[in-house]
């Protein structure tokens, strides 16, 4: 079996009885724990109104990030670029791969990561923004690549640093520009898996290559919680459902401790709605895990797999990132 690339996504979850401060550096733990397992990066993703969420701040919380780690990539799964000026991203982020040379990665997103009001908040009333995507991904190019002095706005820290850019999507919409664009894709199949199977053939059907890519490449991001015996692992799980239930019902809560048997057990509607949300989880001890990831990977084309780990218990939390390192190896 052809090797796959490893990576997380976080989101700087808080935990049940802890705060923000405490949810920061579980996931700096978390990073220098997979940094030593040889994980290629680790993600982190911008949602604002969220009070168990402390990625908001996407950018400071890399900087943070990339300071107490030494080798692994830092980047954002994403930035949702409608909400920024590219000029302020591409400062930014320049900033970030001046201080970090060789380690930033930025990932960028259509969606505001957020409810319409908020968005409203963040983008001053001009809910437009999201259709001038591709206009922001190559203004955004142009910044870092800009080699004309004669320019009337520059970026600085950013222009002529290798900032690498990717594309994220939920939907078929972003494979196309990807593919057009010539750069690599990042599905969230680990909360809207629905067009998985359509965004990936539409991206390696219409990719172009580009000075950034020669060939398509595929990022995958999954829900996989990994444990001694799969029965640990099901019972792990049940944080992860938990939480999605309260997203589906709008009773958001922070990740909580498992539970016999998922909160909405009996609750038809429910059931389905997280099941549908859910559907790329991998759950299993380390041999479960290598047969259905290395299928699921075979199925889809994927290059790398990104995992989210909304596992409770941080020491279960850990071991679980080693669990499926092995399970890859």
């Amino acid at each position: 079996m052809e090797k796959i690339k490893l990576s997380a996504l976080d989101l700087a979850t808080v935990c049940k009885g802890q705060n923000a401060q405490q949810a920061i550096a579980r996931s700096v733990e978390a990073a220098q724990y997979i940094e030593k397992l040889e994980y290629q990066r680790i993600w982190f993703a911008e949602h604002h109104n969220m009070e168990h969420i402390a990625s908001s701040a996407t950018a400071v919380l890399i900087g943070h990030v990339a300071g107490k780690t030494n080798h692994i990539r830092i980047g954002s799964g994403g930035i949702m670029l409608p909400n920024h000026s590219p000029l302020v991203v591409a400062e930014q982020f320049g900033t970030l791969e001046t201080l970090y040379p060789g380690r930033i990665d930025l990932g960028l997103g259509r969606a505001p990561g957020t409810d319409q009001v908020t968005a409203m908040a963040l983008r001053r009333n001009n809910l437009n923004t999201a259709f001038y995507f591709k206009d922001d991904v190559q203004a955004l190019q142009q910044y870092f690549e800009n080699d004309d002095p004669s320019e009337k706005v520059r970026a600085f820290p950013g222009e002529g640093l290798d900032v690498p850019i990717y594309i994220l999507g939920s939907s078929t919409d972003s494979a196309h520009l990807a593919a057009e664009l010539g750069l690599p894709y990042a599905f969230a199949a680990h909360f809207a898996p629905a067009m998985l199977a359509q965004a990936s053939e539409i991206y390696r059907r219409e990719f172009k290559p580009s000075i950034h890519l020669q060939e398509p490449y595929f990022i995958a991001c999954v829900n996989i919680i990994g444990a001694e015996t799969t029965e640990e692992a099901d019972f792990l799980s049940t944080s992860l459902f938990n939480m999605f239930a309260g997203i589906i019902t709008n009773h958001r809560r922070p990740l909580s401790p498992p539970t016999e048997q998922p909160i909405y057990h009996g609750i038809p509607e429910i059931e389905r709605a997280v099941h549908s949300m859910t559907a790329c989880t991998f759950t299993g001890d380390e041999k479960t895990l290598k047969q259905d990831i290395y299928d699921f990977a075979k199925r889809y084309e994927v290059n790398e797999i990104m995992t989210t780990n909304y596992v409770y218990d941080n020491q279960k939390r850990l071991e679980s990132f080693r669990i499926i390192k092995e399970a890859l190896i």
